[in-house]
């Protein structure tokens, strides 16, 4: 009997039929079993015969239109992988088809450096589905529908750039082109934009995958360590050198160094790392032994490295021979579009950590959310959901939960939120906002009080995880010293 894995099954729902038997075509061609319907009604029955592992959606179409099609869908099978197509996206219609489940979105006209990487991409995920109901590694992870994307299959499944903007797509395809060569890459970008996120990604989809990526935070290291801990050192090279160390040249051997905020590093180790990076062979700190590597370097830096070489700061021929590939990462204010994706996510992603029902987002909260500037970009967005999901009693998010600063920010100098803000008479948020806290905190320092500090007694009385609620008495500064975790 033949051990070969089945055929992944696409649906296609498009009213036009060319374009669904070019898709079926290609499906095909990549090692797919493809099926089309040409309305919304034909494709939910097409639905409920089969069992897909990907629908290809459009939006527009005559009667059942994309929208109610995908409600519909959700409803048959919540955890089916829907990607949507369209020629006229908004938005508007990114928010509404994500907050509906969808997961990612392709323009039309489809092009076919877009097209086969998501083809690509989802055959790995109905693999690794495949391998979880078959109980190997990949069981108990999270199944997680991601095109355009990279899947780290000993992480599960790792995000990298979700969205529509232009420039978020530039990035994908970029990553796509650079990450099966050897080519050195320079990314720049604001702090919270993404850069190691892109690092890691370039290094799981090379070549290089099954070796180690080895971060190094350039501006975290004092000066006088640096050569060690990049480097190595040999026993009793320096007081405190009890024994040999590799440095992370060394450990990065065959795989990928990635080399965080470049331009914190002096212009010393700069030119002992341009030395390095030439030759590809160095010696550990008190030993005469060259050691040579093989190593692929990503650098990363939030600095203007123009402005810097001209200010005598950096090295102009180091920064020639990092930049052979040059990635940057646009703020997360120029890249609204890509909000609604990178909500889903994370809070899908907080829900599964926390072991909590998935927070909801309010029409209100979530216009809040798209006109705030964001200025710590992904990252501020992600530790504020994080928080929120904490401290925020119940399945749904408000304007009313929001940091007031922020809401206030947007309220000045948004009119658009202004007019959402007015209408939902938000103008009484800050009394409202304080109420709600104070109720909260009040009501689990009650139980607290009732259970005599016990944390886990504490947690089953109210129905939220032991950590959740560890978590939630630190943000709220509680005296840890009192609190009994066991029972």
């Amino acid at each position: 009997m033949s051990d070969a894995s089945p055929k992944p099954i696409a649906l296609i729902i498009d009213d036009e039929i060319s374009i669904c038997q070019t898709l079926a075509g290609i499906f095909s061609d990549e090692g797919w079993s493809a099926d089309y319907a040409i309305s919304g009604h034909e494709g939910i029955q097409a639905f409920k015969k089969s069992t897909p592992d990907l629908v290809m959606l459009d939006v527009w179409m005559p009667g059942l239109d994309g929208i109610e099609t995908l409600q519909r869908l959700k409803q048959l099978r919540e955890d089916i992988p829907v990607v949507i197509m369209s020629g006229h996206g908004t938005i508007d219609t990114a928010v509404k088809c994500t907050k509906l489940g969808a997961f990612d979105f392709l323009e039309k006209p489809l092009s076919m450096e877009k097209l086969l990487p998501m083809i690509d991409h989802a055959a790995q995920i109905h693999k690794h589905r495949n391998s979880a109901l078959t109980g190997n590694d990949f069981a108990g992870t999270a199944s997680v529908f991601v095109s355009d994307s990279s899947v780290s299959v000993k992480r599960g499944v790792e995000i990298a750039f979700r969205g529509v903007a232009p420039a978020t797509k530039s990035i994908r395809q970029t990553i796509n082109m650079v990450a099966p060569r050897n080519s050195w890459v320079l990314i720049t970008g604001e702090n919270g934009t993404g850069k190691e996120v892109v690092a890691r990604c370039i290094h799981n989809q090379s070549s290089r995958s099954e070796k180690a990526f080895v971060a190094v935070n350039c501006a975290a290291i004092p000066e006088d360590l640096i050569e060690s801990e990049l480097f190595g050192h040999a026993r009793g090279a320096f007081t405190g050198a009890f024994a040999a160390k590799k440095g992370k040249f060394e450990l990065a051997h065959a795989g990928t160094l990635f080399l965080d905020e470049i331009g914190d590093m002096s212009l010393r180790t700069q030119a002992k790392i341009l030395r390095i990076l030439q030759e590809q062979r160095f010696e550990r700190l008190g030993d005469n032994k060259t050691l040579e590597v093989d190593v692929r370097v990503v650098a990363a830096t939030n600095k203007d490295l123009g402005n810097e070489i001209k200010n005598g700061r950096f090295r102009e021929d180091l920064y020639h021979r990092l930049n052979v590939i040059p990635v940057y990462i646009a703020p997360l204010r120029e890249r609204r579009e890509d909000i609604p994706y990178l909500v889903e996510f994370f809070l899908e992603q907080l829900s599964f950590e926390l072991k909590e029902p998935r927070k909801i987002l309010t029409d209100d909260a979530f216009e809040i959310l798209m006109h705030y500037p964001w200025p710590g970009n992904v990252r501020e967005l992600k530790n504020l959901l994080e928080r929120l999901s904490i401290v925020v009693f119940g399945d749904e998010i408000d304007v009313v939960d929001l940091p007031e600063a922020m809401v206030r920010h947007v309220e000045s100098e948004s009119p658009a939120a202004r007019a959402v803000l007015a209408a939902g008479s938000v103008g009484f948020s800050s009394s409202l906002r304080q109420a709600k806290s104070d109720f909260e905190r009040s009501f689990v320092m009650d139980r607290l009080n009732e259970n005599h500090w016990n944390i886990s007694k504490t947690a089953e009385a109210i129905g939220i995880e032991r950590s959740h609620l560890h978590k939630k008495l630190k943000i709220w500064g509680v005296d840890m010293k009192k609190v009994k975790l066991e029972s």
